[in-house]
């Protein structure tokens, strides 16, 4: 029943940064682990970073971590996404999603999510 819009793609060169937001509906957020995906051109939706309803655990991608930075703000039913050092790999749509807290369950697998938003266009240019 969640709704989650995404926020804050654009056009970047390699090298640059973006910060993608997520907002959320409803009075239910601080329930929820939020994700992270994307979905390069012609690619499967592939995992990219993920956080534990508390916020004390978050897990991501190789391909990203040490440049990317997951938090949320409960108080704003928002989850953000940091992203650095850009590079033209990391050209996708981006989703935010929606799973109940993980336990056993895969943080990294589309599956575990039950909510998705529209997702937002990052490009990185040359």
């Amino acid at each position: 029943q969640v709704q989650l819009v995404e926020s804050g793609g654009g056009l970047v060169q390699a090298g640059g940064s973006l910060r993608l937001s997520c907002g959320a509906s409803g009075r239910a957020f601080s329930s929820y682990a939020m994700g992270w995906f994307r979905q390069p051109p012609g690619k499967e939706r592939e995992f990219v970073a993920a956080i534990r309803r508390s916020g004390a655990s978050t897990y991501y991608a190789d391909s990203v971590k040490g440049r990317f930075t997951i938090s949320r703000d409960d108080s704003k039913n928002t989850v953000s996404l940091q992203m650095n050092s850009l590079t033209l790999e990391d050209t996708a749509v981006y989703h935010c999603a929606a799973a109940w807290d993980f336990g056993t369950a895969s943080y990294d697998m589309a599956y575990t999510y039950h909510a998705w938003g529209q997702g937002t266009q990052v490009t990185v240019s040359s």
